[in-house]
C-alpha cells in the first residue's frame, strides 16, 4: 500500500517522514527522491504502508496539513512503490 506525497520542503529528509508515517501504522518504506546535481529533494517522497487501511488513514488525516512551513498534497498511489525502479525516480 503506497502514499505518494508532494509539495515537500526541500529539508525533508526519508526519517522526517517516517516519524510523521508511524502515528497511522506500519511504514514498510520511505523513498524520497534526490537531484543528483543538489542532493536536494525533489519535493514528493513515496511511502509504503502495512496495510491499506493504514494507508486510508494517513491520507486522511494528513492531506492538506500544513508541515514543515508547505501544505501537502497526499494521494494513493497510483501504482505500488515495490513496481517502481527507484533509480527512474
Amino acid at each position: 500500500m503506497s502514499i505518494y506525497i508532494e509539495n515537500l520542503s526541500s529539508e525533508v529528509e526519508e526519517d522526517d517522514l517516517k516519524r510523521i508515517f508511524l502515528e497511522y501504522g506500519t511504514v514498510k518504506e520511505v523513498h524520497v527522491p534526490t537531484n543528483h546535481k543538489t542532493g536536494k529533494n525533489k519535493g514528493f517522497a513515496v511511502v509504503e504502508m502495512e496495510t491499506c487501511a493504514e494507508e486510508i488513514s494517513a491520507v486522511q488525516m494528513l492531506r492538506g496539513i500544513e508541515w514543515m512551513g508547505r501544505i501537502l498534497t497526499v494521494n494513493r498511489a497510483r501504482i505500488e512503490l515495490k513496481d517502481v525502479s527507484l533509480s527512474r525516480l
